[in-house]
C-alpha cells in the first residue's frame, strides 16, 4: 500500500481528536487520597505527544504532496517547452518553435509529463497538468485559474 498525502492528513485529523479526547477525559476529576500523586499525568504527557504527532503528520503530508510525481493525464500532443505548437506527418510530430521531434503519441495516451499545474475553470473542476499542456490551456481556457502545484499545495 502507498501512503497518500491525504491519508496523512486524515490520520493528523484522528490524532488531533484523540488528543483532545484525552484532555477532556483528563480534566474530570479523579479521586485520589490527598497529597498523593497525580494518577493522570502520563495520560496527559500521551495528549501532548498525539498533539506533537498531529503536527508532524501534516507536514509529512504536505511534503510527501510536494515531492509526489504525478503524471499528467491529458492526452493531445505538446511541445513541453512551448505547449500547443506541434505539427504531425508520418507518425512525427514537430515543434515549429524549436524544432525538436518526437514520435506521436497514440490517440487517447496519457502525457505522462510531471504534473506542476492546478488549473480551476469558472465551474470550478481542477484539473493537473505539466507545463506544456497549460501553455496550450491557458490559450483557450477564458476564466480559468492557473496555481503552480507548490502554491496550491499550500
Amino acid at each position: 500500500m502507498t501512503v497518500t498525502p491525504a491519508q496523512l492528513r486524515a490520520f493528523a485529523s484522528r490524532a488531533e481528536a484523540l488528543a483532545a479526547e484525552v484532555r477532556a477525559a483528563c480534566d474530570t476529576p479523579v479521586d485520589v487520597q490527598p497529597g498523593a500523586a497525580d494518577p493522570l499525568v502520563a495520560a496527559r504527557h500521551a495528549a501532548d505527544w498525539l498533539t506533537r504527532a498531529t503536527d508532524d503528520l501534516r507536514h509529512a503530508a504536505t511534503d510527501l504532496a510536494r515531492t509526489q510525481v504525478e503524471p499528467c493525464a491529458m492526452t493531445w500532443a505538446v511541445c513541453p517547452t512551448h505547449g500547443n505548437t506541434l505539427t504531425s506527418m508520418a507518425g512525427v510530430s514537430t515543434c515549429r518553435v524549436c524544432g525538436q521531434s518526437r514520435p506521436t503519441p497514440r490517440p487517447g495516451e496519457p502525457c505522462g509529463a510531471p504534473v506542476t499545474w492546478k488549473v480551476i475553470d469558472p465551474a470550478g473542476t481542477e484539473t493537473r497538468m505539466c507545463a506544456g499542456h497549460v501553455l496550450g490551456a491557458r490559450a483557450v481556457s477564458h476564466g480559468a485559474t492557473f496555481l503552480p502545484l507548490d502554491q496550491a499545495l499550500t
